[in-house]
């Protein structure tokens, strides 16, 4: 995994959600968990997987819906913000994190209802293998995002210390057949990536998300940064 060192560390942990979701990544923040909590909807009951959970932000937000959920991520830095957040949010006793890899999930095969991952296939260095391992302990729905190959993002990656890798429709849907997963939804948003929201105040931040919303499926749309991919089980 790219990164995967740079995400371990406390002082990267500690300030990951501040660098992210403050100024106009607070949008970012809101449009990522309204896309969560429509591929799982409804929550209350469903046990659900989350793929490199990080701080926990999509975790304790499930759990607070009645999910029954369990987090797993490399990174011990990045689970103890998690814990953290879920001591605060009073859900502590109704959700698990677990350090590990995504590569080997510790899980039985069809565990979960629902098993998902944001903010981690831009880093897989083999994602077939990941998918195909989220796609074995899911009874159900794989979902996750991906950025796009055919975007601005393809500008913006230049710049970034890591990169990203950044991914075609038709790679993505040969990845699902491979995985053994139907395509069941798909969502494309964001022409502007997320490093030019972060850099601005909220209030110009959202003009332009609402300026970006209005394009809807006009050809500039068709440019989205950023797709969301709701998949069933075969």
């Amino acid at each position: 995994m790219k990164g995967q060192e740079w995400y371990q560390a406390a002082d990267v942990a500690e300030e990951y959600d501040t660098k992210r979701f403050s100024q106009g990544g607070r949008l970012i923040d809101e449009r990522e968990k309204q896309a969560v909590l429509d591929a799982v909807a409804p929550a209350e009951g469903k046990r659900v997987l989350e793929i490199a959970c990080g701080t926990g932000r999509f975790t304790v937000m499930l759990a607070e819906r009645g999910a029954d959920i369990v987090g797993i991520d490399i990174s011990a830095a990045m689970l103890r913000q998690g814990r953290e957040r879920a001591q605060r949010a009073g859900v502590a006793d109704h959700l698990q994190f677990i350090r590990g890899d995504a590569a080997r999930l510790p899980f039985p095969d069809d565990y979960f209802d629902s098993v998902f991952a944001m903010r981690f296939f831009h880093l897989a260095d083999t994602p077939a293998s990941f998918l195909s391992e989220m796609c074995r302990v899911s009874r159900d729905q794989v979902f996750f995002d991906t950025f796009n190959r055919a975007s601005l993002r393809t500008v913006y990656n230049w710049l970034l210390p890591m990169g990203s890798r950044l991914y075609a429709e038709s790679e993505v849907l040969r990845l699902l057949h491979g995985a053994g997963l139907r395509l069941d939804d798909e969502d494309h948003d964001f022409v502007l990536p997320y490093g030019f929201y972060r850099s601005i105040p909220n209030d110009v931040a959202r003009w332009f998300r609402d300026a970006e919303v209005s394009l809807g499926d006009s050809p500039a749309g068709a440019l989205a940064s950023v797709s969301y991919w709701d998949a069933r089980v075969e």
